[in-house]
Order: structure tokens, then sequence, then C-alpha cells
């Protein structure tokens, strides 16, 4: 049984290791699907090589599996750092991902033939029977990592140290574990070099877990300009602010989401006024903001007297909990989340809308740019299916699409896609210097109507950046960047992905 549980053990710290890879190339590099089939297949193929590695390992199987275990443990248990700095100071990601899957893949691969033999050693039984014990505690081993990596060793330790910490549980199972069980079988000189070898893997990885703070930090900065003065990673997204003061003195807040660029405190209000105030120029009393977790979008809602009540949804609570709590973005957003009009919610909003009862008369669409399979499936023609349900016959929407310069393909995708779904469109753009050129589209339920008319409220405050004449030139674009014959974007024919990862790699 020892022995079973020490297949259980290994076989968890192995998939994690696996889900820690795809989970960091795709906050890095983005891309999730590419980076989880070449993180899966390169670890497949290796697995295969070190099977057959294994077959001379057989005969001194138990200490060939402890030293195995300990350096799987300090590879694994340093993977996530070792990519991370190879992507912040080398800018050789993608070969360094694919050497160290390899090395993880061989030594895990490298595990079975060494189990089945020592599983031998203890009771003989038929190979069918033998192999069945194997993989039963293997797969459900594997089963126990893949669900401990998103709910506990994510949120508890991050992808860094949450490594560490498994690589060492890895070392001890595999190393000490086993050398418990076949005590008696194996040389003492054996036993102490072998027991050595644990400590001073977990001596190393626990070095690395108190330096890694420090360690995170300085290669996070690496990839910024300006001092970050805030980061963190949860299960959703890598968040980093940053904070500089210019020659002026005026302090420029950057919010990054996986390395993108959400936002500039310089220029934000172009951008924000832009998006929301053509949307409430018509009935406003209850408005929807999905996305927009920075609340500065929510902050130009709440700028209307007549708005009675706003629902936020969000995926991320450490993102509306930043924006709630932290002091340079409640500077930015006027302390918005803490309006008694707002309410709130984190969730997908793909699923929440799917449940949702109420009925709103504005919308607002504040998602990042559609780069990953998990965001293009909300610029996907179902999930604007489902947003109309939650519409009252005059609503008004607007969704942020991109640029109409750096990404045309994308933005006029994201164009048709709402017009697929049953919607009268306007498409505007406006220039946001840390952005560049950018684009929203203006939508009502209603394809065979005339499309909303793109205007500001006969009340709307004073706006710094929009007034009508800006909005009248926004629907102008210049020959090169006019409508293009492009596909509307569905779950199963995500175009708006295809389009934005192949245009944005020019940038």
């Amino acid at each position: 049984m020892l022995l079973l549980l020490a297949v259980f053990v290994c076989a968890a710290c192995g998939l994690v290791y696996e889900l820690a890879l795809t989970a960091l190339g795709s906050y890095l590099i983005g891309n999730s699907v590419m980076q989880t089939s070449v993180v899966i297949s390169v670890m497949v193929f290796a697995m295969g090589i070190g099977s057959l590695a294994a077959k001379p390992l057989q005969r001194r199987a138990v200490g060939a599996f402890a030293l195995l275990e300990m350096v799987l443990g300090l590879v694994g248990g340093l993977s996530v750092l070792l990519l991370y700095v190879a992507f912040a100071w080398l800018r050789i990601y993608m070969p360094a991902m694919v050497a160290v899957s390899f090395v993880v893949g061989l030594l895990i691969g490298a595990e079975i033939p060494l189990l089945m033999t020592m599983l031998q050693r203890i009771r003989r039984q038929e190979a069918g029977s033998a192999v069945a014990d194997m993989f039963a505690a293997d797969y459900v081993g594997a089963l126990i990592g893949g669900l401990c990596f998103p709910l506990l060793l994510l949120p508890a330790f991050g992808q860094l140290k949450g490594a560490l910490v498994v690589g060492a549980v890895n070392a001890v199972a595999g190393g000490g574990v086993v050398l418990w069980i076949f005590r008696r079988e194996t040389r003492r000189i054996v036993r102490v070099c072998l027991l050595g070898g644990v400590a001073a893997v977990l001596a190393a990885l626990g070095t690395v877990y108190v330096l890694a703070d420090d360690i995170e930090v300085t290669a996070r900065q690496q990839l910024y300009r300006d001092p970050i003065v805030h980061a963190e990673t949860t299960p959703y997204q890598d968040i980093v602010v940053t904070r500089s003061t210019a020659f002026t003195g005026a302090p420029d807040t950057r919010l990054f989401l996986n390395g993108d660029l959400q936002f500039s405190s310089v220029d934000e209000y172009r951008y924000h006024e832009s998006l929301v105030h053509p949307a409430l120029a018509g009935k406003r009393s209850s408005v929807l903001v999905l996305g927009g977790g920075d609340a500065l979008a929510l902050r130009e809602v709440l700028r209307y007297d007549d708005v009675e009540e706003v629902t936020l949804v969000d995926l991320d609570p450490a993102m509306t909990r930043l924006a709630r709590t932290f002091g340079p973005l409640t500077d930015l957003n006027g302390h918005a989340l803490a309006d008694p009009r707002v309410t709130a919610v984190n969730a997908d909003a793909f699923t929440w809308l799917r449940d949702a009862g109420d009925r709103y008369d504005a919308v607002v669409v504040d998602f990042p740019d559609p780069d990953t399979a998990a965001l293009a499936k909300l610029y996907s023609v179902e999930f604007y299916h489902l947003l109309a349900h939650v519409l009252k016959p005059d609503s008004r929407v607007v969704v942020q699409a991109g640029s109409p310069f750096f990404a045309p393909k994308s933005y006029w995708s994201i164009a048709a896609t709402v017009r697929e779904a049953g919607y009268a469109t306007t498409a505007y753009q406006v220039d946001v210097p840390s952005f560049g050129n950018w684009g929203f589209v203006l939508a009502s339920l209603g394809s065979g109507g005339p499309p909303p008319a793109l205007r500001l409220a006969a009340d709307a405050p004073r706006l710094r950046f929009l007034d009508d004449a800006v909005l009248r030139a926004a629907t102008v674009f210049p020959v090169d960047r006019r409508p293009q014959d492009v596909r509307a974007s569905t779950l199963m024919d995500p175009a708006v992905l295809e389009y934005t990862r192949h245009e944005w790699l020019n940038y």
C-alpha cells in the first residue's frame, strides 16, 4: 500500500508540473491552445522515450527510482522559475519550454517501468493485476493533482511557490518513502547517499522558496518600463499595476493583464468616455457592465444621476477587490464600486447571462481583446444571442472591439458577429495615445432597423475628450481600414481568435 501511495503522490505531482507549464505559457505568451498542445505533445513523447530509457535501470530499480524522483522534484519544482527567467531575461521562452517539458516528461515516463519492477518484488502477481493496481493509483493521483492545482496550489502559493512545494513533496514521496519500504534490501551506504540527496533537494527548493518573492519581483520588473506597485497571479490571470511620475509631476498608473496594457491613467478617459457615453444616450435607469473590473467604465456610468442601478459582472474577484481597495485605482475610478447603486458579481459573463433574469436599458461590454479561446467565446454570435435576452426593446449596447488600424480583420469580425446575432450596428473609432487607434461597435436589437445614432445625451456630463463633433468624425474610416470581407465568430468557428493572433503578431 505504501508503494501505491507513492505512485499516487508522484502521479499527482507529475500532472501539476504539466498544468503549471501550460498555465504559465498562457499567462506569458497567450494562445492557450498552442501552449497546451506543445506542452502535452512534448511531454507525452518524452514519456515514451523515458519508459524505454528505464529498461537498463530495472536491475537497480529502488535506487534508480529514488534518484529519478529527486531529480524530477528538483527540475519540476524549479520549472516555473526557470521558464519565467527565460522569458524575462533571456527571451528564449519557447525553446526553454520545450526543453523543460521534454526533461520532465522523460523523468515521468521512466517512473512506471521502475515502479512495476518494485511492485513485483513486494508481491508476485499476474501482469494484468499489477498493471491495474499501478494505473489505478496513477490515474487517481492525476485526478487529485489536477484538482489541487487550481483550487489549492494557485490560491495558496501562486505558480512559482506552488511548483516548489510540489517538487518537495515529489522528492520526499519518491525518495524517502520508497527507501523506507525497501530499507532492508538496500545497502546502508546507498540509503545514506539517497537520503542525503533528498535533503539536498529539499534544501535547494527551500532556499529558492525563501527567495522566490524577490526573484519574481526582479524578473517581472524586467518586463515593464515603470516601477511595479502591485502584482499578483490569480487563478484567472496575471495582474500587474505600474506607476511612474513624469517630469510634470503627473503620475502614470498602468494596468496590465497577462502582460497586455489595459489602460494608462494619462489618457484612459478618452477610451472610457468613448466606450460608455454613446451607449447611455438613450434610457439608462438600469445599466449592465460586462468586464471592466477596474471600475473605470463604471465611473463614467455613475456620472448620470438618473442611473438607478448598475450590475458589474467581472470574472476575477481579485480584480474587483483591487479596484475597490487599491489607492491608485480608487483614485482613478472615484470609489465607484462603493456606490450604493452598484452590484458587483464575480462570474463568467457567458455563464451568468444564461441564468440572468433582469433586463437592462444599456449594456457596456468591456472585455480584453479576444486573444485566447476563453475570451473569444465572449465575442461570439452565441454570446450576443444570450445578451439579447437581458435587453429591453430599445436598449443600446456598446462593445469594445480592438484596433481598426492594428487589427482591422479582428475589428470588423467583431462588428460582423454582432450583426449576425441580430443587431443593427454603428462602427466608430477614436485615438487613444497609449493604445493608438481604437474601435467600438454601438448596437441595438433589430438587424433590419436603422443603425443606432452615435450621439451624446442632451444631459450628458461635461467630458474631457468626447463631444458630438468628435463622434461625427469617429464614424469615418480611412480607405485602408474600411469594412473587410471577414467571417463572423462563433463558438465552433472562433474566427476572431484567428484574426487577433495573426494581426497582433506584427506589433
